[in-house]
């Protein structure tokens, strides 16, 4: 949604450019672009030909070199730069905009480094900053004053690539790739060991039951046979299911034994 806004509002600048046929209306197209609401990415514009015509002009060819640094510089690269155009307002506080996206790679970032590295003077410069990029849809955020610190979650994607950082970005997308492989080995990892340990619970609760069921049939068998012995006045089993269950529970360990009265007691 930014991207297209964004392409949209460039739109009619890179229409105006075909009809800059000079260096000085070239020169104006480029404070204008750079000055307007919402633009934010500048490709297209720089590549016309009228705009690239700048670099043969001696007087004008510092606007071509600002236009590229909207495109995909920096404040840093601004003010390092000798002979640039002075920025309007509207200029200034836009290449402000755009120098955050590449900082917000860290998820956080104290307000002294932000400062530092946009020429803002106060803390509250800066947290003006950071609440009209917000609105403005350039990054997710949010502001911490109790500890100077700018919490980043995400960034809009609107910074044109330049010249030679293709390899970069692909370096960068293949480790990405790479780190993405082994989060997904390890869940498998971790869904392989949830399904063991529920089969384990399963086969437990199922001999659970049986063992239950083996019970409950040992004591209607003791019970019938109880009624049995009490109607021939013969003493009860004195069973209970509880202890039915209790002893299936423990298993047929004992059933091995050797019964006493089996035992050798000739020594």
């Amino acid at each position: 949604m930014e991207q297209v806004r964004a392409l949209n509002a460039l739109e009619p600048f890179v229409a105006l450019s075909k009809s800059a046929n000079s260096p000085r209306a070239a020169a104006d197209l480029i404070t204008q672009a750079t000055s307007a609401p919402n633009t934010y990415i500048f490709a297209e514009l720089l590549q016309t030909p009228n705009i690239q015509a700048l670099r043969d002009s001696p007087d004008h060819k510092q606007y071509l070199r600002l236009l590229e640094i909207f495109a995909w510089g920096t404040w840093a690269d601004y003010t390092g730069s000798q002979g640039l155009p002075p920025l309007t307002d509207p200029q200034a506080s836009k290449l402000r905009h755009l120098s955050l996206l590449p900082l917000s790679t860290a998820s956080d970032h104290k307000y002294t480094t932000l400062q530092n590295s946009l020429a803002l003077p106060t803390p509250r410069a800066l947290e003006n900053l950071i609440i009209s990029a917000i609105y403005a849809g350039l990054i997710t955020a949010h502001l911490d004053p109790a500890h100077q610190t700018v919490y980043i979650s995400s960034v809009a994607p609107l910074r044109d690539l330049a010249p030679g950082s293709l390899p970069d970005m692909t370096a960068a997308l293949e480790a990405w790739a790479a780190r993405c492989e082994t989060a997904v080995k390890e869940v498998e990892k971790q869904m392989e060991s949830i399904r063991s340990k529920a089969d384990a619970r399963g086969q437990d609760e199922e001999a659970a039951k049986t063992r239950t069921e083996r019970a409950l049939e040992e004591y209607n068998i003791g019970s019938q046979q109880g009624k049995n012995d009490d109607n021939g006045n013969g003493g009860g089993s004195g069973l209970s299911f509880a202890g039915l269950l209790g002893k299936n529970a423990k298993g047929r360990g004992k059933a091995d034994a050797v019964p006493d009265d089996e035992m050798d007691l000739s020594g």
